[in-house]
């Protein structure tokens, strides 16, 4: 630990550890299988990437998403470490320069999707690497009681048995009892290897208000905070294309991301966002699971997910440098409210998400 300290500070510029993250890190690098359960911000991707750099073999990241994926690849390259994403939007040449940088060790990080891990030939690649650690992130989506469930998660099984002497670290943001319980009996994590932080997050300011006229609420919630970086979730593809002309119309400057849009379109607006290029993405919840932008202010919800634990993992997007959200103009923000604190505000509610978390 005294050498991860070393490169906490080096190559992550940290001068600490963040609540947690030196018990879960002290577990995976003494070969521990582990389940951290960590809320957005508290520095979950940071307790895998770090024991990749002090670790002989490769580091496997199972990830829902591919937009997850290429966040933290951007990242890390400009941390000097090298990853690797295996996914089905890269061509077949890049498939290929990604398969050989692995096999030559040049590599430390492989990120994959479940579908894409359990796939024959990934297999002998993994062999030919030498696997370390096998991370499954996000990993509520393995219990069919859980958010977001993806039957492919629990397949993850037959691969973490394939590997024994590999570490196993499951991490999430959210999980309830019985999801840990699952997440815990799929992957063989004992209890005794559960480490679980502290939810509450005082920089947050969270409020819900009646919905009326719901694009006019948005537009002018919008309006009210131009200079501020938000996301603004809705539930299906038609209501984020109508809302994002609407908010480029009356002067905001906001884009786009959902499933149906092409590829290339869909990353470029991705990068745009994190970049600051632009404050404001419209977005299904195709998007921000796991996303790394310190600096967003404000989430909200044109229509209200469909579970609790999405309503708090998409809130989590907020606030993540610890600042103060705005809560409502007037109102003193970040103050205690009646409710939970918050700097996502979700403004009008109503209805029921259709997309799931991943790319359809």
């Amino acid at each position: 630990m005294e050498e991860a300290k070393r490169i906490l500070l080096r190559v992550f510029g940290y001068q600490e550890f963040r609540p947690l993250q030196h018990d879960i890190i002290s577990s995976v690098l003494k070969g521990r299988d582990t389940l951290g359960i960590m809320p957005t911000g508290a520095g979950k991707s940071l307790c895998f990437q770090l024991p990749s750099l002090l670790m002989d073999g490769l580091t496997v990241v199972v990830s829902p998403l591919i937009s997850l994926m290429q966040d933290q690849i951007d990242q890390l390259r400009v941390q000097g470490i090298s990853a690797v994403a295996l996914n089905s939007s890269l061509s077949n040449y890049e498939y290929a320069e990604g398969a050989r940088r692995l096999r030559e060790g040049s590599a430390r990080l492989l990120y994959v999707a479940p579908e894409t891990l359990i796939r024959p030939e990934i297999g002998v690649l993994l062999d030919q690497c030498g696997v370390s650690l096998l991370t499954v992130d996000e990993a509520h989506c393995i219990s069919e009681w859980g958010h977001d469930f993806r039957p492919e998660y629990r397949q993850i099984r037959t691969v973490r048995n394939r590997y024994p002497k590999a570490a196993c670290l499951a991490i999430t943001a959210t999980a309830t009892e019985r999801v840990r319980h699952d997440i815990r009996a799929v992957l063989g994590i004992s209890e005794e290897n559960t480490y679980t932080a502290p939810f509450d997050r005082p920089n947050l300011h969270l409020e819900a208000r009646r919905r009326h006229d719901g694009t006019r609420q948005i537009l002018d919630y919008v309006a009210e905070r131009k200079s501020d970086s938000g996301i603004v979730y809705c539930s299906t593809r038609e209501q984020v294309n109508t809302l994002t002309v609407r908010l480029n119309k009356e002067g905001a400057v906001a884009l786009s991301y959902h499933a149906g849009m092409e590829d290339g379109l869909r990353k470029a607006n991705q990068r745009s966002f994190l970049r600051d290029d632009v404050p404001i993405i419209v977005a299904t919840v195709a998007f921000g699971m796991g996303i790394n932008k310190s600096n967003v202010r404000y989430v909200v919800h044109y229509a209200l997910p469909d579970s609790l634990e999405t309503y708090y993992q998409q809130v989590g997007r907020a606030g993540r440098d610890g600042l103060r959200g705005p809560g409502r103009k007037g109102s003193g923000a970040g103050r205690r409210r009646s409710g939970p604190r918050g700097g996502a505000g979700s403004a009008p509610g109503g209805g029921r998400r259709r997309h799931g978390p991943r790319l359809q």
